[in-house]
């Protein structure tokens, strides 16, 4: 190892702090100020430990009697070798020494994506998120028009989106640097506005050509959606990490269908959301031909039995 040694500072995530380089060993550290590395750190000693160069050419650390001592991993030690990655604690800090020649990896490809982000990202998603809560009120309000529950659903979904996407930046501050909650935010609205537009372009396809299971099976792509907004968000974060976080992600939503599936089982009987289409629009959106009167009936027919056969089964146990 050769010098200059820089002598690092670690986050509990890893994110270095602080960076001060050494010219010449030993290296003193501790809180007094005759120390080459002063550790603004009221657990460590004013003399805590030395970095020197041991015969063979490793630089060691030395603890020098403290009461809190050098901790590496769950163990306190005496003296230990830093190595590039090698992380000590002393007292609440935790720090690396690394000398000028150690190898450092090729810089990452650059994927954040700088235009989807800041000011203009971000009015875009609040206005989203409001237009959406909007559209959801209109289409399911069935009173007297009221100008205050117009005023509301806005309002609503705007300050969903800031505390959905505030929380979202606090993880980005914390586990990569930056906020980004222009990004968030963008990410928020776009979710929302998919998994309404899914909703009404199924609920016009299931019923314009007799496609049911549009609706009956709609849940799951409520649950892909989501999973989608969760992978941007996370990839947002943590940019080289969209394969696995892909994975993850995907993993995550087949789990989360096989549930639905088990629910539905278990509450309805069927796997299917709904027994029925329950939306009914204007029948000049029918696209698909009529059944015939006899189609009908052979339907009812086999409902029919199919209502017979499950009054006929005896109750099961603990049933009404």
């Amino acid at each position: 190892m050769k010098g200059p040694w820089t002598i690092e500072i670690l986050a509990r995530n890893g994110e270095v702090l602080h960076r001060q380089r050494a010219s010449v060993l030993p290296i003193r550290l501790g809180r007094a100020y005759d120390n080459d590395f002063i550790l603004d750190d009221e657990y460590a000693a004013a003399h805590h430990a030395v970095i020197e160069q041991a015969d063979d050419g490793t630089l060691l650390m030395r603890d020098l009697g403290t009461r809190n001592g050098l901790n590496h991993g769950r163990k306190r030690v005496q003296q230990l070798e830093m190595k590039g990655d090698t992380v000590v604690r002393l007292g609440h800090t935790s720090l690396r020494v690394r000398a000028a020649d150690f190898p450092v990896p090729a810089e990452l490809l650059d994927r954040t994506m700088h235009g989807w982000e800041g000011v203009l990202p971000g009015v875009v998603g609040v206005l989203l998120a409001g237009l959406v809560a909007l559209l959801v009120t209109w289409l399911f309000d069935a009173q007297p028009f009221e100008l205050l529950n117009y005023v509301l659903a806005p309002s609503i979904g705007i300050g969903a989106a800031l505390l959905w996407s505030s929380l979202w930046a606090f993880m980005n501050r914390l586990f990569g640097r930056y906020t980004r909650l222009g990004r968030h935010l963008f990410i928020f609205g776009c979710g929302l506005a998919a998994l309404l537009g899914f909703r009404l372009l199924a609920s016009i396809l299931a019923y314009a050509y007799s496609l049911e299971w549009l609706t009956r099976y709609g849940s799951h792509a409520a649950v892909a959606t989501i999973a989608g907004i969760i992978y941007f968000h996370l990839a947002t974060i943590k940019p080289p990490l969209r394969r696995r976080l892909r994975a993850i992600c995907a993993g995550a939503a087949v789990l989360a269908s096989c549930l639905v599936l088990i629910v539905n089982q278990q509450r309805h009987g069927r796997l299917a959301d709904e027994l029925y289409m329950v939306v009914l629009l204007p029948p000049e959106l029918r696209a698909s031909p009529d059944a015939t009167v006899a189609d009908y009936m052979a339907g009812v027919e086999a409902m029919r039995k199919e209502l017979d056969a499950e009054r006929a089964a005896p109750p099961t146990a603990g049933g009404n």
